[in-house]
């Protein structure tokens, strides 16, 4: 039975879910929904028994020091909730953790619990693949569903993948199937750079977040760290000729695949995206007071020699040699 004392009726509850390990490269998508957690001062209220989904020699447990006393912090899956304030405020259930190890339908039908017990409107999951993209181009960020009404009306890309998946996939089948919408972002990061941070995919995934829920998502120093992050990558790239050659014919390849995208319209477009996401008199996505929640107590690799067979990514999704357009 899901219990959810401290939590208030939500306004247009949205899920927003990212999961560590398999689907989460360069940790860009773990690192936007903490990002959204961090600004908005998310209040967590339940979080799943980490017994119950996690094999403990696999992702083991931290042992710390509290003013001299030894405590444990186990790895789970926690949920917290985040009011957007402003004229048309609304709340966004915050779901971060680490693909479990076992029981992946009791951990969906858990996650399904509390959007209904919440009425979450709908479930947007994200996640990053490694792909062949130029860390000097814009991050491709890719929207998927498996539903076919929601990929009509808000431009995204029927999933049509079929071989191993992640619990990004089976997440989202598990909403589609208990007729809840569900879209799963996608960031392509560059494979010669796989080391996690990647701020700038997740500025990426947190621009496309904007976009298709309608609200403004305060960035604080990311886009900073995003140029910084590129700027280092660029120093190391320069250093080693194999690897600023292989950059460069990542970068011709991905300018030739997007002149056909480079029209007048497709420009507008993305201006117009600009405009609406750094509007100032665009409703205010400040955060509430905060306190709605009752206390719970509670490195560059080398490019390969040859092309390699494309390894799968998450949720169904390209593998690591065909990153998803934006």
């Amino acid at each position: 039975m899901i219990e959810l004392e401290g939590v208030p009726e939500l306004i247009d509850p949205v899920m927003v879910a990212a999961f560590e390990g398999w689907n989460d490269a360069g940790d860009a998508a773990s690192g936007a929904v903490a990002h959204l957690d961090r600004e908005w001062k998310g209040e967590v209220f339940a979080a799943l028994d980490a017994e119950d989904y996690y094999d403990f020699q696999v992702n083991r447990p931290t042992v710390w020091l509290d003013n001299g006393v030894r405590k444990i912090t186990w790895p789970t899956t926690r949920l917290s909730v985040v009011r957007i304030g402003g004229a048309k405020p609304r709340d966004l259930v915050l779901v971060r953790g680490i693909e479990p190890s076992m029981r992946w339908r009791s951990f969906c039908n858990e996650i399904l619990g509390f959007a209904h017990e919440l009425g979450v409107e709908m479930v947007v999951i994200l996640g990053a693949l490694l792909g062949d993209t130029p860390h000097t181009r814009p991050v491709p960020v890719s929207g998927v569903t498996s539903d076919a009404d929601l990929a009509r009306t808000m431009d995204l890309e029927e999933t049509k993948y079929e071989g191993p998946t992640g619990i990004v996939g089976i997440l989202q089948e598990a909403c589609t199937h208990a007729g809840v919408p569900a879209v799963s972002l996608w960031a392509a990061v560059p494979h010669y750079v796989s080391q996690p941070p990647n701020p700038k995919a997740t500025l990426a995934l947190l621009n496309r977040l904007e976009d298709l829920i309608d609200i403004r998502i305060p960035l604080g120093e990311l886009p900073e760290d995003a140029r910084a992050w590129q700027l280092g990558v660029d120093q190391l790239a320069a250093e080693d000729s194999e690897v600023a050659e292989y950059v460069q014919t990542l970068e011709e390849a991905r300018d030739t695949a997007d002149l056909p995208e480079a029209s007048g319209d497709a420009i507008a477009r993305e201006f117009e995206r600009y405009l609406r996401r750094r509007d100032p008199a665009a409703p205010s996505a400040e955060p509430g007071d905060g306190s709605y929640l009752r206390d719970t107590s509670s490195g560059l690799t080398r490019p390969p020699k040859r092309k390699a067979d494309p390894e799968p990514g998450g949720d169904g999704e390209p593998g690591e040699d065909d990153a998803p357009e934006a």
